[in-house]
């Protein structure tokens, strides 16, 4: 399974959409197999969806995201777990251990650049 965390450096990012990019988690059962970064190819609606869908994304983990952005990721049979917030490596523990939980909170105002405060 690949598990996406939208980042900015090593911490979840407060928008997906406007994050530097995207840790990938190659998961087995409970372990980590490999950890890498995928640059954000631009924030354009409708496209990072598809684009996190062709690199094979199971899941995507994010602060803040808009309830389109929620929409098409479930369309291309990603998981969403919004509402995380902190260091990328124990949002993945929390992940593993099966305690992070999505708040299924939904970012309304993308003026912003950093956290949506919703």
């Amino acid at each position: 399974m690949r598990v996406t965390i939208a980042s900015d450096g090593n911490n979840v990012s407060g928008h997906f959409g406007h994050c530097e990019g995207f840790k990938v988690y190659e998961v087995e059962g409970e372990k980590i197999i490999s950890e890498s970064f995928v640059e954000n190819p631009g924030h354009r609606p409708g496209f990072l969806p598809q684009f996190l869908n062709d690199i094979g994304a199971s899941i995507i983990i994010a602060c803040g995201m808009g309830e389109r952005a929620q929409q098409l990721f479930n369309e291309n049979n990603i998981n969403v777990i919004v509402g995380a917030r902190g260091y990328c490596g124990d949002v993945m523990k929390c992940f593993l251990d099966g305690t992070l939980v999505s708040t299924g909170s939904v970012c309304r105002e993308h003026e912003h650049e950093g956290n949506c405060g919703e």
